[in-house]
Protein backbone atom coordinates (compact mmCIF):
# COMPACT_ATOMS: atom_id res chain seq x y z
CA UNK A 1 0.00 0.00 0.00
CA UNK A 2 1.46 3.49 -0.70
CA UNK A 3 2.46 5.68 1.41
CA UNK A 4 1.46 8.65 -0.40
CA UNK A 5 -1.81 6.76 -1.85
CA UNK A 6 -3.40 4.34 1.05
CA UNK A 7 -6.67 4.22 -0.10
CA UNK A 8 -5.79 3.72 -3.75
CA UNK A 9 -9.21 1.63 -4.08
CA UNK A 10 -11.44 4.90 -3.00
CA UNK A 11 -10.00 6.03 -6.31
CA UNK A 12 -12.14 5.78 -9.10
CA UNK A 13 -11.18 5.46 -12.96
CA UNK A 14 -10.58 9.28 -13.69
CA UNK A 15 -8.98 10.08 -10.58
CA UNK A 16 -6.44 6.68 -11.10
CA UNK A 17 -5.90 8.10 -14.90
CA UNK A 18 -4.65 11.27 -13.37
CA UNK A 19 -2.85 10.18 -10.13
CA UNK A 20 -0.76 7.20 -12.87
CA UNK A 21 0.11 10.27 -16.12
CA UNK A 22 1.13 12.37 -12.67
CA UNK A 23 3.50 9.38 -11.28
CA UNK A 24 2.35 10.06 -8.11
CA UNK A 25 1.61 6.04 -8.10
CA UNK A 26 2.17 3.18 -10.84
CA UNK A 27 0.12 0.89 -12.65
CA UNK A 28 2.10 -2.12 -11.15
CA UNK A 29 1.36 -0.66 -7.25
CA UNK A 30 -2.20 -0.09 -7.79
CA UNK A 31 -2.93 -3.28 -8.99
CA UNK A 32 -0.99 -5.12 -6.09
CA UNK A 33 -2.89 -2.96 -4.00
CA UNK A 34 -6.45 -4.13 -5.41
CA UNK A 35 -5.26 -7.98 -5.35
CA UNK A 36 -4.61 -7.63 -2.11
CA UNK A 37 -8.26 -6.52 -1.24
CA UNK A 38 -9.82 -8.78 -3.58
CA UNK A 39 -7.89 -11.75 -1.71
CA UNK A 40 -8.84 -9.79 1.76
CA UNK A 41 -12.66 -10.07 0.51
CA UNK A 42 -12.97 -13.28 -1.13
CA UNK A 43 -15.62 -13.74 1.23
CA UNK A 44 -17.83 -11.64 -1.11
CA UNK A 45 -17.68 -14.23 -3.64
CA UNK A 46 -17.03 -11.48 -6.46
CA UNK A 47 -14.02 -12.95 -8.34
CA UNK A 48 -14.00 -16.30 -10.26
CA UNK A 49 -10.38 -16.17 -11.07
CA UNK A 50 -7.16 -14.47 -10.54
CA UNK A 51 -3.96 -14.58 -12.42
CA UNK A 52 -1.44 -12.64 -10.39
CA UNK A 53 1.57 -12.78 -12.97
CA UNK A 54 -0.87 -11.89 -15.78
CA UNK A 55 -1.95 -9.10 -13.90
CA UNK A 56 1.09 -7.74 -13.06
CA UNK A 57 2.97 -8.25 -16.05
CA UNK A 58 0.01 -5.91 -17.74
CA UNK A 59 0.67 -3.46 -15.40
CA UNK A 60 4.35 -3.26 -16.16
CA UNK A 61 3.63 -2.88 -19.14
CA UNK A 62 1.55 0.19 -18.97
CA UNK A 63 3.96 1.35 -16.60
CA UNK A 64 6.66 0.76 -19.27
CA UNK A 65 3.86 2.80 -21.30
CA UNK A 66 3.95 5.92 -19.26
CA UNK A 67 7.46 6.10 -18.78
CA UNK A 68 7.32 6.53 -22.58
CA UNK A 69 5.44 8.98 -22.24
CA UNK A 70 2.89 7.72 -23.63
CA UNK A 71 -1.16 9.19 -22.23
CA UNK A 72 -4.20 8.02 -22.33
CA UNK A 73 -6.95 7.59 -19.64
CA UNK A 74 -7.62 4.14 -19.25
CA UNK A 75 -3.52 3.44 -19.40
CA UNK A 76 -2.70 1.52 -16.21
CA UNK A 77 -6.19 1.15 -14.23
CA UNK A 78 -7.08 -1.56 -13.33
CA UNK A 79 -10.70 -3.29 -14.07
CA UNK A 80 -11.99 -6.72 -13.70
CA UNK A 81 -14.33 -8.70 -15.85
CA UNK A 82 -17.71 -10.77 -16.48
CA UNK A 83 -17.19 -14.44 -16.51
CA UNK A 84 -19.03 -14.20 -20.03
CA UNK A 85 -16.59 -12.23 -22.02
CA UNK A 86 -13.62 -14.70 -23.10
CA UNK A 87 -10.08 -14.33 -22.02
CA UNK A 88 -6.52 -15.86 -22.92
CA UNK A 89 -5.22 -14.76 -19.63
CA UNK A 90 -7.84 -16.06 -17.40
CA UNK A 91 -10.46 -18.95 -17.37
CA UNK A 92 -13.52 -18.39 -18.80
CA UNK A 93 -16.52 -20.21 -16.98
CA UNK A 94 -20.28 -17.97 -17.76
CA UNK A 95 -20.67 -19.19 -14.11
CA UNK A 96 -21.22 -22.75 -15.19
CA UNK A 97 -20.21 -26.55 -14.41
CA UNK A 98 -20.09 -26.72 -18.40
CA UNK A 99 -17.17 -24.71 -19.15
CA UNK A 100 -15.45 -25.51 -15.88
CA UNK A 101 -11.56 -24.87 -16.39
CA UNK A 102 -12.03 -23.75 -20.14
CA UNK A 103 -9.49 -21.40 -21.15
CA UNK A 104 -10.00 -19.62 -24.85
CA UNK A 105 -7.64 -19.19 -27.44
CA UNK A 106 -8.06 -15.06 -27.48
CA UNK A 107 -9.80 -12.40 -26.06
CA UNK A 108 -13.29 -11.16 -26.82
CA UNK A 109 -13.04 -7.74 -28.55
CA UNK A 110 -14.13 -5.89 -25.74
CA UNK A 111 -11.76 -7.06 -23.67
CA UNK A 112 -8.61 -6.77 -26.45
CA UNK A 113 -9.92 -2.94 -27.13
CA UNK A 114 -9.88 -2.40 -23.35
CA UNK A 115 -6.07 -3.97 -23.03
CA UNK A 116 -5.36 -2.12 -26.29
CA UNK A 117 -6.13 1.30 -24.28
CA UNK A 118 -3.75 0.18 -21.43
CA UNK A 119 -6.17 -1.25 -18.91
CA UNK A 120 -5.19 -3.91 -16.66
CA UNK A 121 -7.20 -7.24 -15.96
CA UNK A 122 -7.63 -8.20 -12.36
CA UNK A 123 -9.45 -11.13 -12.97
CA UNK A 124 -12.95 -12.74 -14.07
CA UNK A 125 -16.11 -11.89 -11.84
CA UNK A 126 -18.93 -14.03 -10.58
CA UNK A 127 -22.14 -14.29 -12.96
CA UNK A 128 -25.40 -16.07 -13.09
CA UNK A 129 -24.79 -19.65 -15.44
CA UNK A 130 -24.73 -18.33 -18.54
CA UNK A 131 -26.20 -15.01 -17.33
CA UNK A 132 -29.34 -16.79 -16.85
CA UNK A 133 -30.48 -15.19 -13.43
CA UNK A 134 -31.61 -11.83 -11.50
CA UNK A 135 -29.95 -12.22 -8.40
CA UNK A 136 -26.74 -13.79 -9.07
CA UNK A 137 -27.19 -16.65 -7.29
CA UNK A 138 -27.65 -19.10 -9.84
CA UNK A 139 -23.83 -19.14 -10.32
CA UNK A 140 -22.24 -22.82 -10.03
CA UNK A 141 -19.57 -21.55 -8.00
CA UNK A 142 -21.57 -19.86 -5.42
CA UNK A 143 -23.75 -16.41 -5.24
CA UNK A 144 -22.03 -13.13 -4.50
CA UNK A 145 -22.91 -11.24 -2.24
CA UNK A 146 -24.42 -7.64 -1.84
CA UNK A 147 -21.61 -5.54 -0.25
CA UNK A 148 -24.43 -3.07 1.31
CA UNK A 149 -26.19 -6.43 3.29
CA UNK A 150 -24.62 -10.06 2.84
CA UNK A 151 -27.24 -11.79 2.89
CA UNK A 152 -29.06 -9.95 -0.02
CA UNK A 153 -28.61 -10.73 -3.65
CA UNK A 154 -26.02 -8.36 -5.48
CA UNK A 155 -28.83 -8.46 -8.53
CA UNK A 156 -28.25 -10.51 -11.77
CA UNK A 157 -26.61 -11.48 -13.76
CA UNK A 158 -23.55 -9.29 -13.65
CA UNK A 159 -23.74 -9.79 -10.10
CA UNK A 160 -20.01 -9.99 -9.14
CA UNK A 161 -19.00 -7.08 -11.34
CA UNK A 162 -21.30 -4.62 -9.38
CA UNK A 163 -19.71 -6.03 -6.16
CA UNK A 164 -16.38 -5.37 -7.21
CA UNK A 165 -16.97 -1.66 -7.94
CA UNK A 166 -19.64 -1.38 -5.49
CA UNK A 167 -16.82 -2.74 -2.43
CA UNK A 168 -13.98 -1.01 -3.76
CA UNK A 169 -12.38 -4.16 -5.03
CA UNK A 170 -11.74 -2.59 -8.75
CA UNK A 171 -12.65 1.22 -10.02
CA UNK A 172 -14.59 -0.93 -13.10
CA UNK A 173 -15.90 -3.39 -14.78
CA UNK A 174 -17.91 -5.10 -17.59
CA UNK A 175 -20.69 -6.26 -17.64
CA UNK A 176 -23.29 -7.55 -20.13
CA UNK A 177 -26.93 -6.98 -20.55
CA UNK A 178 -29.56 -9.32 -22.01
CA UNK A 179 -32.37 -8.14 -20.18
CA UNK A 180 -31.19 -5.61 -17.52
CA UNK A 181 -28.38 -7.78 -16.00
CA UNK A 182 -25.94 -4.31 -15.95
CA UNK A 183 -28.77 -2.09 -14.60
CA UNK A 184 -30.02 -4.10 -12.14
CA UNK A 185 -26.89 -5.11 -10.40
CA UNK A 186 -25.64 -1.65 -11.09
CA UNK A 187 -28.78 -0.40 -9.07
CA UNK A 188 -29.04 -3.07 -6.18
CA UNK A 189 -25.28 -2.08 -5.40
CA UNK A 190 -25.41 1.63 -5.78
CA UNK A 191 -23.30 1.69 -8.64
CA UNK A 192 -23.54 3.29 -12.11
CA UNK A 193 -23.86 0.82 -15.39
CA UNK A 194 -25.35 1.45 -18.74
CA UNK A 195 -26.06 -0.74 -21.62
CA UNK A 196 -25.49 0.88 -24.91
CA UNK A 197 -27.64 0.56 -27.64
CA UNK A 198 -27.43 -3.25 -29.45
CA UNK A 199 -24.62 -3.30 -31.42
CA UNK A 200 -22.65 -0.42 -29.95
CA UNK A 201 -20.27 -2.89 -28.59
CA UNK A 202 -19.15 -6.20 -30.75
CA UNK A 203 -20.16 -9.67 -29.23
CA UNK A 204 -17.66 -11.13 -30.35
CA UNK A 205 -15.95 -13.63 -27.84
CA UNK A 206 -19.19 -13.01 -25.59
CA UNK A 207 -20.66 -16.34 -23.89
CA UNK A 208 -24.20 -16.11 -25.78
CA UNK A 209 -27.18 -16.23 -24.14
CA UNK A 210 -29.92 -14.35 -26.62
CA UNK A 211 -27.97 -13.10 -29.09
CA UNK A 212 -30.55 -10.58 -30.62
CA UNK A 213 -30.32 -9.24 -27.32
CA UNK A 214 -26.89 -9.81 -25.37
CA UNK A 215 -24.75 -6.32 -25.06
CA UNK A 216 -22.14 -5.95 -23.39
CA UNK A 217 -21.37 -2.50 -21.12
CA UNK A 218 -19.13 -0.57 -18.86
CA UNK A 219 -20.18 -0.50 -14.46
CA UNK A 220 -17.74 2.21 -12.38
CA UNK A 221 -18.77 4.42 -9.83
CA UNK A 222 -19.71 7.29 -12.10
CA UNK A 223 -20.90 8.56 -15.52
CA UNK A 224 -17.80 10.04 -15.98
CA UNK A 225 -15.83 6.88 -16.00
CA UNK A 226 -18.27 5.04 -17.61
CA UNK A 227 -18.14 7.53 -20.58
CA UNK A 228 -14.57 6.38 -20.46
CA UNK A 229 -14.53 2.93 -20.88
CA UNK A 230 -17.54 2.70 -23.17
CA UNK A 231 -15.55 5.19 -25.67
CA UNK A 232 -12.96 2.53 -25.41
CA UNK A 233 -14.99 -0.95 -25.38
CA UNK A 234 -17.31 0.63 -28.59
CA UNK A 235 -16.98 0.59 -32.63
CA UNK A 236 -17.39 -1.18 -35.41
CA UNK A 237 -16.72 -4.80 -35.63
CA UNK A 238 -18.63 -6.47 -38.61
CA UNK A 239 -15.91 -8.60 -40.13
CA UNK A 240 -16.35 -10.49 -36.13
CA UNK A 241 -19.41 -9.58 -35.43
CA UNK A 242 -22.58 -9.54 -38.21
CA UNK A 243 -24.83 -7.63 -35.75
CA UNK A 244 -22.08 -4.81 -35.01
CA UNK A 245 -23.36 -1.41 -35.78
CA UNK A 246 -21.14 0.11 -38.46
CA UNK A 247 -20.99 3.40 -36.24
CA UNK A 248 -17.25 5.42 -35.65
CA UNK A 249 -15.84 5.21 -32.23
CA UNK A 250 -16.91 8.16 -30.05
CA UNK A 251 -16.17 10.30 -27.25
CA UNK A 252 -18.69 9.34 -24.72
CA UNK A 253 -17.25 12.44 -22.71
CA UNK A 254 -17.82 14.82 -25.05
CA UNK A 255 -20.94 16.31 -23.16
CA UNK A 256 -20.17 15.69 -19.39
CA UNK A 257 -19.16 19.66 -19.29
CA UNK A 258 -21.44 21.17 -21.19
CA UNK A 259 -25.26 21.99 -20.55
CA UNK A 260 -27.73 20.19 -22.92
CA UNK A 261 -28.60 22.26 -25.79
CA UNK A 262 -29.94 26.01 -25.08
CA UNK A 263 -29.30 25.26 -21.36
CA UNK A 264 -27.14 27.78 -19.09
CA UNK A 265 -24.78 27.08 -16.63
CA UNK A 266 -26.67 27.98 -13.84
CA UNK A 267 -29.75 25.72 -15.18
CA UNK A 268 -27.77 23.22 -17.46
CA UNK A 269 -30.59 21.01 -18.66
CA UNK A 270 -33.33 23.68 -19.06
CA UNK A 271 -34.59 22.70 -21.94
CA UNK A 272 -34.32 18.28 -21.46
CA UNK A 273 -37.89 16.93 -21.37
CA UNK A 274 -38.18 13.78 -19.63
CA UNK A 275 -40.67 11.38 -20.17
CA UNK A 276 -41.91 9.33 -16.92
CA UNK A 277 -44.03 6.46 -18.08
CA UNK A 278 -47.03 6.21 -15.97
CA UNK A 279 -46.46 2.29 -16.20
CA UNK A 280 -42.86 2.50 -14.12
CA UNK A 281 -44.74 4.36 -11.12
CA UNK A 282 -47.71 2.58 -10.02
CA UNK A 283 -48.56 -0.28 -7.35
CA UNK A 284 -46.47 -2.87 -8.68
CA UNK A 285 -43.38 -0.40 -7.36
CA UNK A 286 -42.24 -0.55 -3.98
CA UNK A 287 -42.69 3.03 -2.08
CA UNK A 288 -39.69 3.21 -0.49
CA UNK A 289 -37.99 3.26 -4.03
CA UNK A 290 -40.61 5.70 -6.11
CA UNK A 291 -39.69 8.26 -2.87
CA UNK A 292 -35.85 7.52 -3.75
CA UNK A 293 -36.39 7.81 -7.41
CA UNK A 294 -38.84 10.87 -7.17
CA UNK A 295 -36.23 12.45 -4.91
CA UNK A 296 -33.98 12.18 -7.72
CA UNK A 297 -36.12 13.11 -9.94
CA UNK A 298 -36.54 16.45 -8.43
CA UNK A 299 -33.09 17.44 -8.52
CA UNK A 300 -32.98 16.88 -12.51
CA UNK A 301 -36.18 19.54 -12.06
CA UNK A 302 -33.68 21.98 -9.90
CA UNK A 303 -31.07 21.84 -12.71
CA UNK A 304 -33.68 23.30 -15.18
CA UNK A 305 -35.54 19.42 -16.86
CA UNK A 306 -39.13 19.53 -17.36
CA UNK A 307 -40.58 16.56 -16.42
CA UNK A 308 -43.79 14.96 -18.80
CA UNK A 309 -46.49 12.35 -18.07
CA UNK A 310 -46.13 9.80 -20.61
CA UNK A 311 -47.33 6.25 -21.50
CA UNK A 312 -45.44 2.85 -22.78
CA UNK A 313 -48.61 1.05 -22.63
CA UNK A 314 -47.38 -2.35 -23.97
CA UNK A 315 -45.10 -2.70 -20.56
CA UNK A 316 -46.95 -5.61 -18.82
CA UNK A 317 -46.13 -7.45 -22.24
CA UNK A 318 -42.22 -7.26 -22.00
CA UNK A 319 -41.93 -10.23 -19.46
CA UNK A 320 -44.02 -12.70 -21.29
CA UNK A 321 -42.34 -11.41 -24.80
CA UNK A 322 -38.84 -11.82 -23.08
CA UNK A 323 -39.43 -15.15 -21.52
CA UNK A 324 -40.03 -16.26 -24.85
CA UNK A 325 -37.69 -14.92 -26.98
CA UNK A 326 -34.65 -15.32 -24.82
CA UNK A 327 -34.91 -18.59 -24.31
CA UNK A 328 -35.78 -19.81 -27.43
CA UNK A 329 -32.07 -17.97 -28.56
CA UNK A 330 -30.72 -19.95 -25.50
CA UNK A 331 -31.90 -23.06 -26.14
CA UNK A 332 -30.01 -22.65 -29.78
CA UNK A 333 -26.55 -21.09 -28.82
CA UNK A 334 -26.58 -23.42 -25.91
CA UNK A 335 -26.82 -26.93 -28.11
CA UNK A 336 -23.44 -26.68 -28.59
CA UNK A 337 -22.49 -27.12 -25.24
CA UNK A 338 -22.77 -31.10 -25.91
CA UNK A 339 -20.03 -33.24 -24.65
CA UNK A 340 -18.85 -33.71 -28.13
CA UNK A 341 -16.16 -30.55 -28.65
CA UNK A 342 -15.59 -28.59 -26.11
CA UNK A 343 -17.08 -27.94 -22.23
CA UNK A 344 -18.09 -31.00 -19.63
CA UNK A 345 -17.92 -34.60 -20.85
CA UNK A 346 -19.55 -36.92 -19.04
CA UNK A 347 -17.67 -39.88 -17.77
CA UNK A 348 -18.16 -43.63 -20.11
CA UNK A 349 -21.12 -42.51 -21.98
CA UNK A 350 -22.66 -46.30 -22.60
CA UNK A 351 -23.89 -44.24 -26.57
CA UNK A 352 -24.32 -41.33 -27.94
CA UNK A 353 -27.61 -40.19 -26.78
CA UNK A 354 -26.43 -41.21 -23.13
CA UNK A 355 -23.17 -39.02 -23.69
CA UNK A 356 -25.35 -35.73 -24.81
CA UNK A 357 -28.34 -36.50 -22.03
CA UNK A 358 -25.53 -37.15 -19.08
CA UNK A 359 -23.08 -33.84 -20.06
CA UNK A 360 -25.72 -31.79 -20.34
CA UNK A 361 -27.89 -32.83 -17.02
CA UNK A 362 -24.60 -32.93 -15.14
CA UNK A 363 -23.08 -29.41 -15.97
CA UNK A 364 -26.16 -27.34 -16.61
CA UNK A 365 -27.63 -25.61 -13.78
CA UNK A 366 -31.43 -25.91 -12.74
CA UNK A 367 -32.30 -22.49 -14.27
CA UNK A 368 -30.54 -22.92 -17.54
CA UNK A 369 -32.51 -26.58 -18.08
CA UNK A 370 -35.56 -24.52 -16.98
CA UNK A 371 -34.82 -22.06 -20.31
CA UNK A 372 -33.58 -24.61 -22.47
CA UNK A 373 -36.35 -26.59 -21.87
CA UNK A 374 -39.03 -23.51 -22.79
CA UNK A 375 -37.19 -22.13 -25.34
CA UNK A 376 -37.23 -25.70 -27.36
CA UNK A 377 -41.01 -26.08 -26.72
CA UNK A 378 -41.69 -22.78 -27.93
CA UNK A 379 -39.69 -23.18 -30.95
CA UNK A 380 -40.96 -27.12 -31.67
CA UNK A 381 -43.44 -27.48 -34.70
CA UNK A 382 -47.06 -26.25 -34.06
CA UNK A 383 -45.84 -23.70 -31.22
CA UNK A 384 -43.32 -21.71 -32.98
CA UNK A 385 -46.31 -19.67 -34.79
CA UNK A 386 -48.36 -19.77 -31.41
CA UNK A 387 -45.63 -18.19 -29.45
CA UNK A 388 -42.16 -17.26 -31.19
CA UNK A 389 -43.71 -15.49 -33.98
CA UNK A 390 -46.30 -13.50 -31.49
CA UNK A 391 -43.64 -12.38 -29.28
CA UNK A 392 -41.42 -11.41 -31.93
CA UNK A 393 -44.11 -9.59 -32.97
CA UNK A 394 -44.71 -7.94 -29.32
CA UNK A 395 -41.60 -7.23 -29.48
CA UNK A 396 -42.06 -4.72 -32.60
CA UNK A 397 -44.86 -2.79 -30.34
CA UNK A 398 -43.16 -2.40 -27.64
CA UNK A 399 -40.13 -0.72 -29.80
CA UNK A 400 -42.68 1.82 -31.42
CA UNK A 401 -44.48 2.63 -28.00
CA UNK A 402 -40.38 4.00 -27.48
CA UNK A 403 -40.97 6.15 -30.83
CA UNK A 404 -44.12 7.61 -29.73
CA UNK A 405 -42.58 8.82 -26.34
CA UNK A 406 -39.91 9.81 -27.89
CA UNK A 407 -41.97 12.11 -30.45
CA UNK A 408 -42.62 13.80 -26.86
CA UNK A 409 -39.94 13.59 -24.48
CA UNK A 410 -35.88 13.34 -24.75
CA UNK A 411 -35.47 10.60 -22.89
CA UNK A 412 -37.51 8.36 -20.03
CA UNK A 413 -36.84 8.19 -16.36
CA UNK A 414 -37.95 5.70 -13.94
CA UNK A 415 -37.11 2.94 -11.62
CA UNK A 416 -34.68 0.19 -12.18
CA UNK A 417 -36.44 -2.37 -9.90
CA UNK A 418 -39.51 -2.58 -8.13
CA UNK A 419 -37.68 -3.28 -4.94
CA UNK A 420 -34.31 -3.17 -3.03
CA UNK A 421 -32.34 -6.54 -3.24
CA UNK A 422 -33.58 -9.37 -1.44
CA UNK A 423 -32.84 -11.89 0.58
CA UNK A 424 -30.21 -14.80 -1.42
CA UNK A 425 -32.11 -17.96 -1.99
CA UNK A 426 -35.66 -15.90 -1.03
CA UNK A 427 -36.52 -16.14 -5.01
CA UNK A 428 -34.94 -19.57 -5.65
CA UNK A 429 -38.25 -21.85 -5.59
CA UNK A 430 -40.43 -19.06 -7.50
CA UNK A 431 -38.21 -18.54 -10.52
CA UNK A 432 -41.31 -16.57 -12.10
CA UNK A 433 -41.15 -13.83 -9.27
CA UNK A 434 -37.31 -13.15 -9.72
CA UNK A 435 -38.44 -12.74 -13.58
CA UNK A 436 -40.84 -10.07 -12.63
CA UNK A 437 -38.04 -8.42 -11.16
CA UNK A 438 -36.91 -7.17 -14.70
CA UNK A 439 -40.32 -5.54 -15.69
CA UNK A 440 -38.91 -2.14 -16.03
CA UNK A 441 -35.72 -3.26 -17.85
CA UNK A 442 -36.63 -5.44 -20.40
CA UNK A 443 -38.68 -2.61 -22.64
CA UNK A 444 -35.68 -1.29 -23.49
CA UNK A 445 -33.69 -4.51 -23.86
CA UNK A 446 -36.17 -5.86 -26.14
CA UNK A 447 -36.36 -2.71 -28.52
CA UNK A 448 -32.42 -2.66 -28.23
CA UNK A 449 -32.05 1.34 -27.07
CA UNK A 450 -29.32 2.15 -24.60
CA UNK A 451 -30.72 2.43 -20.95
CA UNK A 452 -28.79 3.31 -17.30
CA UNK A 453 -28.58 3.03 -13.92
CA UNK A 454 -27.57 6.14 -12.06
CA UNK A 455 -27.74 5.73 -7.82
CA UNK A 456 -30.52 7.87 -6.63
CA UNK A 457 -30.25 6.98 -2.91
CA UNK A 458 -31.57 4.32 -0.44
CA UNK A 459 -34.41 2.39 0.12
CA UNK A 460 -35.89 0.35 3.24
CA UNK A 461 -32.31 -1.00 4.73
CA UNK A 462 -30.21 1.43 3.60
CA UNK A 463 -30.00 -0.32 0.27
CA UNK A 464 -29.26 1.54 -2.50
CA UNK A 465 -31.43 2.35 -5.43
CA UNK A 466 -31.04 3.41 -9.23
CA UNK A 467 -32.60 5.64 -11.44
CA UNK A 468 -33.25 4.71 -14.89
CA UNK A 469 -32.64 6.36 -18.12
CA UNK A 470 -33.28 5.39 -21.16
CA UNK A 471 -32.74 7.26 -24.43
CA UNK A 472 -33.45 7.18 -27.85
CA UNK A 473 -30.74 4.66 -30.31
CA UNK A 474 -27.22 5.88 -30.31
CA UNK A 475 -28.17 8.46 -27.42
CA UNK A 476 -25.36 6.87 -24.66
CA UNK A 477 -23.90 9.92 -24.67
CA UNK A 478 -26.67 12.38 -23.76
CA UNK A 479 -27.65 10.08 -21.65
CA UNK A 480 -24.01 10.00 -19.78
CA UNK A 481 -24.23 14.18 -20.08
CA UNK A 482 -27.55 14.00 -17.75
CA UNK A 483 -26.58 11.57 -15.37
CA UNK A 484 -23.11 13.11 -14.80
CA UNK A 485 -25.06 16.52 -13.81
CA UNK A 486 -26.87 14.53 -11.71
CA UNK A 487 -23.55 13.40 -9.79
CA UNK A 488 -22.69 16.86 -9.99
CA UNK A 489 -25.33 17.48 -7.18
CA UNK A 490 -25.81 14.26 -5.59
CA UNK A 491 -22.59 12.21 -3.57
CA UNK A 492 -24.61 8.94 -3.78
CA UNK A 493 -22.69 7.10 -6.34
CA UNK A 494 -19.66 8.47 -4.35
CA UNK A 495 -20.88 6.56 -1.30
CA UNK A 496 -19.53 2.65 -0.15
CA UNK A 497 -20.61 0.53 1.98
CA UNK A 498 -19.65 -0.01 5.69
CA UNK A 499 -16.68 -1.52 5.73
CA UNK A 500 -15.20 -0.91 2.24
Amino acid sequence: MSAAHPDLHQMGVAELGAALHARQTSATEVAQHLLARAHAHSGLGAYLALNEAATLAQAAAADARLSAGERGPLLGVPLAHKDVLVTRDFPTTAGSKMLQGYRSPFDATVVQRLAAAGAVSLGKLNCDEFAMGSGNDQSAYGPAHNPWDRTRVPGGSSGGSAVAVAARLAPAATGTDTGGSIRQPASFCGVTGIKPTYGRCSRYGLVAYASSLDQAGPMARSAHDCALLLSAMAGPDVERDSTSLEQPPEDYSRYLAQPWPGASASRPLQGLRIGLPREFFGPGCASDVLQAVRAALSELERLGATLLDIALPRTELAIPAYYIIAPAEASSNLSRYDGVRYGHRAAQPSDLLDLYQRSRSEAFGPEVQRRILLGTYVLSHGYYDAYYIKAQQIRRLIAQDFQTAFGQCDLIAGPVAPSVAWAIGAKTADPLAAYLADIYTLPASLAGLPGMSVPAGFGADHLPVGLQLIGNYLSEARLLQVAHQLQRVTDFHRQSPQGF
